[in-house]
């Protein structure tokens, strides 16, 4: 079922593989020679695909990479290949890479896998953006390492890859009162959508400091981030005029219905 793909109990069936064995694979340990600013910098943005996931709190990953893409102006450049939707260029002095896998969230490894087999890049040059329902909403937390935390689109890197070294940045979806599957599958609350455009901003901002200066920096700015706290007042609910969209995508103004295209400033 997607829910399970989505966020599922930790197990992996076995299959035949077609991507090249670790084996095969470059050292991603070892970092080329030069200077860390001139290497391409891979962004990779966990989610599902499919436009019943777009609005979902598991899918936050692929909006900060979104909104990477349409401040490069790259927006709706992406190409299809290794499991992903991949676009890259320079922007703003840096050379980028912006990878959203397209394999269900627990299968994330086979992409990642596959990019930095293409790109022969080390995992110095890789970081991973990740929901986490054990933040709080709004806040945001680089490490450089460690255990997926009972994330399966990390837990399925790590497999792929056999190592917890490479950098993610985890994005606070909120402690779930319900079942983990649910939550991450979830739409935001309208207190929460009325504050994620300025969250997804400030992710994308700490991306670039990320490439510009490394991870450590990068936490040392962004790890102590507070989201302003909620206006309830400015807030109605869901169907009311002025409230956010519907399950449907469908949202009510002063001037009629309106739907909500997928990622858009409104969404």
């Amino acid at each position: 079922m997607p829910g399970d793909r989505g966020m599922d109990a930790g197990r992996r069936t076995g299959r035949a593989r077609l991507v090249p064995s670790r084996q095969a694979l470059p050292t991603w340990d070892r970092a080329p020679f030069g200077c860390p600013e001139e290497r391409v910098k891979l962004v990779v943005g966990l989610g599902n695909p499919g436009a019943q996931y777009a609005r979902t709190r598991h899918n936050i990953g692929w909006q900060v990479v979104d909104r990477l893409a349409d401040r490069a102006g790259w927006a709706g450049r992406g190409r299809q290949r290794d499991a992903s939707s991949v676009v890259m260029g320079r922007y703003n002095g840096l050379d980028l890479t912006l990878v959203k896998p397209l394999t269900y969230m627990n299968d994330s490894g086979l992409a990642v896998r596959k990019v930095l087999a293409r790109a022969n890049a080390p995992l110095t040059d890789l970081l991973v953006v990740a929901d986490d329902f054990a933040l709080p909403f709004g806040k945001l937390r680089f490490r450089e390492g460690g255990s997926h935390g009972g994330h399966n689109g990390l837990r399925s890197i790590v497999d792929e890859l056999g190592t917890e070294k490479f950098s993610r940045l985890r994005i606070g979806i909120g402690v779930p009162d319900r079942n983990a599957v649910d939550h991450v599958l979830s739409t935001f609350a309208p207190d929460e959508i009325a504050r994620l455009d300025e969250l997804i901003g400030a992710a994308a901002d700490a991306v670039e400091t990320w490439a510009r200066e490394g991870t450590n920096k990068a936490a040392n700015r962004f790890n102590m981030f507070e989201l302003r706290p909620a206006d309830t007042t400015l807030l109605a609910a869901p169907g009311e005029v002025g409230g956010p969209a519907g399950a449907d995508g469908i949202r009510r103004t002063r001037t009629g219905w309106r739907r909500i295209r997928p990622g858009s400033a409104d969404d």
